[in-house]
């Protein structure tokens, strides 16, 4: 052994391989993510694009500060932050609690489950004016129309995760006289961890999906709202500026997800 770790030649020049290879991935995508935007830049600046339709990145950015100076910035991005973050937990922890139900009791599974599959092919705009009669506009029916969007492709995936749980393993727990809260508990959940983490890295996407539909059908911040005011008044700049943050966010609570994710994998180790 040659290293301090104990590790081989062998296994460093592998591991330096792995990092170099991480490493190479990441400045690529970050070159690649400039190159877009120079290019788009560079293309609106010669006239290869429509100025008024398209916009530009340095526009987009000064429309940013033009709502970072005027102190609405953090409370469009707080607006739709809180909205999704709390339209994701409510529907995902529903999600899963109505999933143990349906793996609970296969009577009342079979009984919802063409039910559960309608509601999924639904198209949730079609909801916004019925939560805007019932809840008003604001905050409720924004919060509303995320949890609709994340809620039934949660049960979904959590309940067919359930469902594919080894049933040898089981069938040994009942072999020993366990309880069926015992096998829930003991097998079902630790053995559905990735699935519920696949449902939670789903459902904050169509979580943010919801929020910005709700702020477009009746909200007076956010970024969804951002966009329609923006289009209303044909400020493209101001549209592109709240589409880009939009981005951003998505990005950072889909992370937040993996870091859970990591969190998780590393306490079950």
């Amino acid at each position: 052994m040659n290293s301090k770790k104990g590790y081989s030649l062998e296994h460093r020049k592998y591991l330096r391989r792995i990092r170099v290879r991480q490493r190479t991935i990441l400045v690529l995508q970050i070159l690649l993510l400039i190159s877009v935007f120079a290019l788009w830049e560079i293309a609106a600046a010669y006239g290869w694009i429509n100025q008024f339709i398209t916009s530009k990145p340095s526009r987009a950015w000064t429309a940013a500060v033009n709502l970072f100076n005027r102190g609405e910035l953090w409370r469009h991005l707080g607006y739709t932050i809180g909205e999704t973050v709390l339209g994701f937990t409510v529907g995902t922890m529903a999600g899963i609690v109505i999933a143990a139900a349906l793996w609970w009791s296969d009577f009342i599974s079979r009984i919802l489950d063409p039910y559960i599959v309608i509601l999924n092919s639904v198209p949730k705009v079609a909801l916004g004016p019925i939560f805007i009669v019932w809840l008003g506009t604001g905050l409720k029916a924004v919060v509303a129309m995320a949890v609709a969007t994340s809620i039934i492709v949660t049960i979904m995936v959590v309940h067919n995760g359930f469902k594919n749980i080894d049933p040898n393993k089981i069938k040994l727990m009942r072999t020993f006289g366990a309880s069926r809260l015992q096998i829930f508990t003991k097998v079902v959940i630790p053995a559905s961890v990735p699935t519920m983490i696949s449902a939670l890295k789903v459902s904050v996407g169509l979580s943010l999906v919801g929020t910005i539909v709700g702020e477009f059908l009746g909200s007076k911040a956010g970024l969804g709202y951002l966009i329609v005011y923006g289009g209303q008044i044909f400020n493209m700049s101001l549209v592109m500026a709240a589409v880009i943050m939009l981005s951003v966010v998505s990005a950072l609570l889909y992370y937040l997800v993996v870091l859970l994710e990591r969190k998780i994998v590393r306490y079950n180790r």
